[in-house]
């Protein structure tokens, strides 16, 4: 399997969010009950603001759109364009952590490297733009993966009440190195 990427255009919106719908569907079932799942979709989700800023990386393999996620300048640290409290505000390099966000590997693709690949091309763009630390929101299916990638937990939340049910995340956090 050969992986390859690029950074995400508008027209890749529907393909995006195809994956995410099968990523929440799929691996969020072996740690959340339906009733969490269900309310993942209003947790989670595609923020176009990242392809606006450019700042949104498709990885692909073979040609198959295997992963997805972004970094971010913006202070919102998790949520899609339909989540309330988002916040377009710029973070200040050298005191704020730059966000990852949106990280969605399609459940075929799962343990061969592609969210590793994400992770990696969204740390070294943030340290390119300055940033010396990153955070973002974990879910409970994705903490195995930023733990093995060297995120620390900086706190267990739950996501405000979806129809009564709340979503269990972790935000984790981690300095960057610069190379």
């Amino acid at each position: 399997m050969t992986l390859t990427h690029r950074w995400a255009r508008h027209d890749d919106v529907p393909a995006l969010r195809a994956l995410m719908f099968a990523a929440i569907e799929r691996l969020q079932s072996d740690v959340l009950d339906p009733d969490q799942v269900r309310a993942s979709h209003a947790v989670m989700g595609l923020d176009t603001q990242l392809i606006e800023d450019g700042s949104y990386v498709i990885v692909e393999a073979d040609g198959l759109i295997a992963g997805c996620g972004g970094w971010s300048r913006r202070t919102t640290l998790y949520g899609g364009d339909h989540s309330p409290g988002r916040d377009a505000a710029l973070l200040d390099p050298a005191t704020d952590a730059a966000r990852i966000r949106a990280m969605y590997t399609h459940p075929d693709f799962t343990r061969r490297g592609v969210g590793r690949r994400v992770l990696d091309l969204c740390e070294s763009a943030a340290a390119d733009h300055g940033f010396a630390r990153v955070e973002l929101m974990a879910t409970l299916a994705g903490e195995r993966l930023y733990s093995a990638c060297g995120y620390v937990p900086i706190e267990h939340v739950q996501s405000p009440p979806i129809d009564g049910v709340r979503v269990p995340l972790i935000r984790m956090g981690k300095p960057l190195v610069r190379g």
